[in-house]
């Protein structure tokens, strides 16, 4: 009976509406699951596993991002650096790196929990410059002072594009946890983490939904054949649309501010995942590991939150939000 009278309470502190909005995801997810039950029932001609690995990697993805949210900041700062962990190891796992670089692949592990750090500390300057300057800066001495020049300016960008994205980029979703409650947000700060990963991640679904039904005109087929205007386009109002729906009930957002994170985030997922399709494509793999069932590796199942979560985090911080 206490632990439930512990739950309970523990429940009760949690915003309404944060609530809601997790169970409006189970929801979702149910009905896929439904969908995906039924399916082979109408269609035995056609091997739905995949579709059945991929809801049930979705559940477990949401429920360790629901019990982060709803346990704090704290835990919230823990599950990013694990996933920029995984995400930056998958990574250099990929690209063409040597023996000699063993030391510069060292410094590149450090920087996520030097990174992490100044989020834990509540210290936006100091995150703002750590990768995209000092990492920047070090990286190459590194390489110099060890004698690697040898392709060295390709091998100094490889290093850097893996921090700011797998590291840096990341990090902006686990800083919106810091956002104090004195800015009156309808969701508490998790909220604002809710409607940035739900939109990044509805986005993508939207997009090879409706690709899969209508899609006819490939939109940039050297870098992945399967993309198409029909889907990129379907997907882009879609999410536009959720994110001007549900975005008052999760952000502080409104008005005009709120049209443009609309408009514009949409196309800062599909951004992303061509981005690292042409990555991916360019080292000859189609996924970055096989961690996930269903969906390949983490970096595949984040590429499009590599761009949508600093350019959320600026949105915010430009519109609605003054911690920052």
């Amino acid at each position: 009976m206490q632990i439930i009278e512990t739950v309970k309470a523990f429940m009760a502190a949690q915003p309404p509406v944060l609530l809601w909005g997790l169970v409006g995801v189970v929801a979702l997810l149910s009905v896929a699951a439904a969908i995906s039950a039924v399916l082979p029932l109408v269609n035995r001609t056609k091997d739905y596993k995949e579709l059945r690995e991929r809801i049930t990697s979705w559940w477990v993805m949401v429920a360790l991002l629901a019990a982060a949210l709803l346990a704090g900041w704290q835990a919230t700062t823990l599950l990013f650096v694990v996933i920029s962990f995984i995400a930056l190891r998958e990574f250099l796992s990929l690209a063409p790196t040597r023996r000699e670089d063993r030391l510069i692949i060292l410094a590149a592990y450090m920087a996520i929990p030097v990174s992490y750090a100044f989020i834990a500390l509540d210290i936006y300057p100091i995150f703002l410059v750590i990768v995209p300057v000092y990492a920047f800066l070090l990286t190459p001495f590194l390489m110099a002072a060890l004698g690697q020049t040898k392709g060295y300016l390709s091998r100094v960008a490889m290093f850097h594009w893996g921090l700011m994205t797998c590291v840096y980029n990341i990090g902006y979703a686990a800083f919106l946890m810091r956002v104090p409650a004195s800015e009156h947000l309808p969701a508490g700060a998790a909220g604002l983490v809710l409607m940035l990963l739900v939109a990044t991640e509805f986005n993508d679904v939207a997009q090879y939904v409706w690709g899969k039904t209508l899609g006819k005109h490939k939109i940039v087929p050297s870098v992945s054949p399967n993309k198409t205007w029909e889907g990129f386009i379907g997907g882009w109002v879609s999410t536009a649309a959720l994110i001007w729906f549900v975005g008052p009930w999760l952000t502080p957002l409104s008005g005009f501010g709120l049209a443009i994170v609309a408009v514009s985030l949409p196309l800062a997922g599909f951004a992303g995942d061509v981005t690292m399709s042409a990555i991916k494509r360019d080292i000859g793999v189609k996924d970055t590991s096989h961690l996930i069932p269903g969906h390949g590796g983490l970096l595949d199942r984040i590429d499009s939150l590599t761009f949508t979560a600093p350019l959320y985090f600026h949105m915010l911080a430009f519109f609605a939000v003054e911690h920052f």
